[in-house]
């Protein structure tokens, strides 16, 4: 018997499935992904999860005419499956491939490019608006999490919402889960939501016969409507979404493909925004992702038997040593506190929570509110550290500057990620933290060179009074130069190697491939300086100035855009003291969105590897 997917090569082929078959097509689809993440890596519990969902929403919807946008994105591999990109699945995440995230550029089908949290219904509610200024009569679905729901700019969207006087769905995936266990007020309301299709239908059919037939109805209805709201307000949590003018369905088993049918079809019909709210088993299907969700949301290679990774670290990384030096401060000093939002384990904080479950605090989703807390947290004379990637960052920006910087506060932010991280792609590519941080006034920036400099960096932090940033990268700290350990002091920059004419001034990962490319540059008959950098914020122009009475070349690496980056803070040093004498040579990343990939084969396309960069030395020299 042929399998099922054999028959779904383009969007819309679902459809010619017979409701029978659904199950089984349900359960090759799982078998796929298990098979193809197992070898490639990527999103799987969050997948596995939403098989059904997407199957229904295929259903339900036409594509592309229809418009399907997916929160965050990680969970749209059944919806890429389906629309007709099966035979492209042994290039997931790979470079030149297929994304682990809905792109534009590669499906039709794919209505919009996301990968962070609690932007599509935003997003979806813009397509609404377009389409009814258009005339035109597609279907809008935004499909979320109920972890994006702790972030503010879904309540900003969902609010906007209510005001709609056209369709509009919003699906509620709600698996108690974002990629660690969800919190909070919100977390705890969905849990309470106990309603069905019914009571909908039934509100529905009695306003609109009442109002129709009988005298005096619409008064009718507003008397009873008055004393249903007090009764529901005691019995069903669900008026949240309602008195926001929201029409909510809901909950659905978000594994029975003819339930959510119904639901959607129901919430089709409705003249405003719809909640449809389903309930799914993240990581169904697949016992260790099922009994691990927060371990198989992003997985790299595993043995689909056990579940175990194909590969390990030789090493501890730069995550670990992070968790481990933040412990032994905090024993040291009661004042230290520290904050995730909703990744505590993906930041190494899991740990300390352990250690000291009254100081560790998960705000959920919701970087934004994460650092305006640490800010009021200082204000009081605590010691936050804020754990987040870099790319999560970025939508706290505001906070950093208003309410920690412009305060000078004692804020510490440990950016994991930093740099390329790899095969996430554009969305989560960690190359503009420097750009961001850097120029706001009090601001320290911070890069370490290995495994022992996070440790002192974060001690020195945590010592500093303002606010202070370390930045480092995903993967195996490097353990190289520990003969190295000048002491962390303010703005100062440490000399590994003195030489004269060329000076390589590295920051922070780059440190490492600078190694290698004076190496490189000796075996050619030259001789560089080699700088560890240290502080990217504020520069030292001290050393900057030492080095140029006896060097006439500057060469910067760094793992950031190009804009507003170190290597830009050194040119405008040469043109504002007007050292004509001296070259600079930038290697950085281009201005642009840096695609999925190893982070190997990423510096190499970037020309940031040690062998680029010492070609191009040798050539421009």
């Amino acid at each position: 018997m042929p399998d099922l997917l054999d028959y779904i090569n383009r969007p819309n082929d679902i459809k010619n499935i017979k409701p029978q078959d659904y199950r089984r097509l349900a359960g090759e689809i799982r078998s796929f992904l298990i098979e193809k993440v197992s070898r490639t890596g990527g999103h799987l519990a969050s997948n596995l999860g939403v098989v059904e969902l997407t199957m229904a929403l295929h259903l339900f919807l036409s594509f592309p005419k229809d418009k399907l946008i997916w929160d965050v994105g990680h969970q749209s591999y059944t919806h890429k499956l389906l629309t007709g990109r099966k035979e492209q699945f042994d290039t997931l995440r790979q470079i030149g491939g297929i994304s682990g995230f809905p792109k534009r550029r590669e499906s039709t089908s794919d209505a919009f490019d996301t990968g962070h949290s609690s932007t599509a219904v935003s997003a979806a509610l813009g397509m609404v608006k377009a389409r009814d200024l258009k005339g035109e009569d597609n279907k809008v679905v935004a499909v979320l999490g109920d972890g994006a729901l702790t972030g503010g700019m879904a309540f900003e969207a969902l609010n906007n919402a209510g005001r709609l006087k056209s369709n509009m769905i919003i699906v509620l995936n709600d698996n108690n889960m974002s990629i660690s266990k969800n919190v909070g007020g919100m977390a705890n309301y969905l849990a309470k939501l106990r309603t069905s299709t019914r009571y909908t239908e039934f509100k529905e059919n009695m306003e609109n016969k009442l109002v129709k037939s009988i005298p005096g109805g619409k008064e009718l209805v507003n008397v009873l409507k008055r004393s249903k709201d007090a009764v529901k307000y005691f019995m069903l949590p669900s008026m949240f979404f309602e008195d926001m003018g929201l029409t909510y369905i809901g909950p659905i088993d978000g594994h029975n493909i003819d339930d959510m049918l119904s639901a959607l079809q129901t919430a089709g019909k409705t003249k405003k925004a719809a909640v449809v709210h389903v309930i799914t088993k993240k990581g169904k299907g697949y016992v260790p992702a099922e009994s691990n969700p927060s371990k198989f949301h992003g997985i790299s290679p595993f043995c689909i038997d056990n579940g175990k990774p194909v590969s390990k670290d030789n090493g501890a990384t730069y995550t670990q040593v992070f968790s481990s030096s933040l412990i032994r401060l905090a024993k040291q000093n009661d004042k230290v506190v520290a904050i995730t939002a909703a990744m505590p384990y993906g930041t190494g904080l899991s740990a300390f929570k352990k250690h000291f479950p009254d100081r560790f605090f998960d705000v959920g989703i919701a970087e934004g509110h994460a650092v305006t807390f640490a800010a009021g947290m200082a204000a009081e004379g605590f010691r936050p550290v804020v754990a987040i990637y870099s790319t999560f960052l970025q939508r706290a920006y505001d906070q950093i500057v208003h309410d920690v910087c412009i305060n000078n506060l004692p804020v510490v932010f440990a950016i994991d990620r930093a740099g390329i991280i790899g095969r996430d792609g554009e969305t989560h590519q960690g190359t503009f933290d420097l750009s961001y941080l850097s120029h706001i006034p009090n601001m320290v920036v911070m890069a370490p060179k290995n495994k022992w400099e996070l440790d002192k960096m974060l001690e020195f932090a945590l010592s500093y009074d303002g606010p202070a940033a370390i930045r480092y990268p995903k993967g195996e700290a490097y353990q190289g130069l520990f003969g190295n350990k000048e002491p962390i002091i303010y703005g100062k920059s440490e000399i590994i190697h003195k030489a004269e004419d060329i000076a390589i001034l590295a920051v922070g990962s780059m440190v490492k491939t600078a190694v290698d490319v004076t190496k490189m540059l000796k075996q050619q008959g030259k001789e560089a300086t080699l700088v560890n950098v240290r502080f990217v914020s504020p520069v030292d122009y001290e050393m900057l100035e030492e080095l140029s009475k006896k060097h006439s070349v500057f060469i910067t690496v760094e793992e950031n855009v190009r804009t507003g980056g170190y290597g830009q803070q050194v040119s405008d040093y040469i043109c504002r003291y007007n050292k004509q004498g001296i070259r600079h040579i930038n290697f950085s990343i281009p201005e642009c969105f840096v695609e999925q990939g190893g982070i190997g084969e990423l510096h190499e396309k970037m020309k940031i590897d040690a062998k680029s960069i010492a070609d191009r030395i040798l050539n421009e020299l």
